[in-house]
C-alpha cells in the first residue's frame, strides 16, 4: 500500500469537499440547522460534505470501511477504515466564525497510518502518513520546544452534552489560567490538534470527544514529534472520549496535571 499516493489522492478529495463547504457558507441561513442534542447541531452541509468524502475515498480504497460522524456509511472493516469528520466545528460554521475543518484519518488494523486536517477558512492543510514527516501546506512542521507549562499556550474544548466532569474540568481551567500563558477554546478539536502539531499551541486536552474528532489530529501531533495519551497516560484516546496532547518536553507533567483534575471524580 503506497500511503504517499493514497494521501495525495485523499487530499484532492478533501480540498474539493472544502470548496463545497466554503461555497455553501456564502448562502447558509440559520433556518437550515438541525439539532442532534443540546448544543449539538448538524446541517445539510455536514451531510453533503460527508457524502462527497465517502464517495471519493471509497474510490481510492474500495475495500476500506468507514467510521463517520453523520452515518453516511458506517461499515467497519477488519483491516482498513476511514475515520471522517466532514465538518469539525459546525457551531462555528453556523455562525460564520472560524475555525471549522475537515478531518480524515486512515486506520489500518487499529492503528492510524494517515491523517489529513483541512482548516477551510485559512486554507491550511495539515497532513502526514506513516514513514514521512508532518506537513502544513507542503512545509514540514514540528511541535513547539517550550519546556515549561508556565510559559505554554494551552487549548481545550467545552463539553456540549456530557457534564458529568464539568466541575473537575472547570477546576482544571482555573489552574491553567493561573499557571500558563493562557487557555484558548476555538471550537474545533481537529484544528486544536493541528495547531499543537505546528507549535502554535503547546498543549491540548478535552473530554467528551469522538474518534472522528481526534483520529487525524492525534496522528499528526505524534508525527510532528509530540506526545498523545488519554487522561491516565494510556493509549485509549481515539475511542476513549478523552485526549491529552502536547510537545514532548512538557508532556509527562501536563498529562499528570490534567489527570489529577479530570480523573478525580471517576
Amino acid at each position: 500500500m503506497d500511503l504517499g499516493k493514497i494521501c495525495q489522492k485523499s487530499i484532492e478529495i478533501v480540498k474539493q469537499t472544502g470548496a463545497f463547504i466554503a461555497e455553501e457558507r456564502t448562502k447558509f441561513t440559520l433556518d437550515k440547522i438541525e439539532t442532534k442534542g443540546r448544543h449539538n447541531f448538524v446541517t445539510y452541509v455536514d451531510k453533503g460534505a460527508e457524502e462527497l468524502l465517502v464517495e471519493g475515498l471509497h474510490k481510492i480504497i474500495p475495500e476500506a470501511g468507514f467510521i463517520t460522524e453523520e452515518g453516511t456509511r458506517c461499515v467497519r472493516k477488519e483491516v482498513l477504515n476511514w475515520i471522517i469528520d466532514p465538518l469539525d466545528g459546525t457551531t462555528n460554521f453556523i455562525h460564520g466564525s472560524p475555525p471549522y475543518a475537515i478531518s480524515v484519518a486512515l486506520m489500518k488494523e487499529g492503528a492510524i497510518v494517515m491523517g489529513i486536517i483541512y482548516e477551510i477558512v485559512s486554507s491550511e492543510l495539515f497532513y502526514s502518513f506513516t514513514g514521512d514527516a508532518a506537513y502544513l501546506n507542503g512545509n514540514i512542521i514540528h511541535v513547539s520546544g517550550n519546556n515549561r507549562i508556565s510559559e505554554s499556550l494551552i487549548a481545550t474544548g467545552f463539553p456540549y452534552n456530557n457534564f458529568a466532569r464539568i466541575d473537575s474540568f472547570m477546576n482544571s481551567l482555573n489552574h491553567f489560567f493561573l499557571h500558563s500563558h493562557g487557555v484558548r477554546r476555538m471550537g474545533s478539536a481537529a484544528t486544536d490538534l493541528a495547531y499543537v502539531a505546528c507549535g502554535r499551541y503547546d498543549a491540548f486536552y478535552e473530554y467528551n470527544l469522538n474518534p472522528w474528532d481526534v483520529a487525524a489530529g492525534s496522528f499528526i501531533v505524534k508525527q510532528a514529534g509530540g506526545g498523545v495519551s488519554d487522561f491516565k497516560g494510556g493509549n485509549n484516546y481515539i475511542f476513549g472520549n478523552e485526549i491529552v496532547a502536547s510537545n514532548k518536553a512538557i508532556f509527562k507533567e501536563f498529562q499528570k496535571k490534567v489527570g489529577e483534575f479530570l480523573n478525580s471524580n471517576e
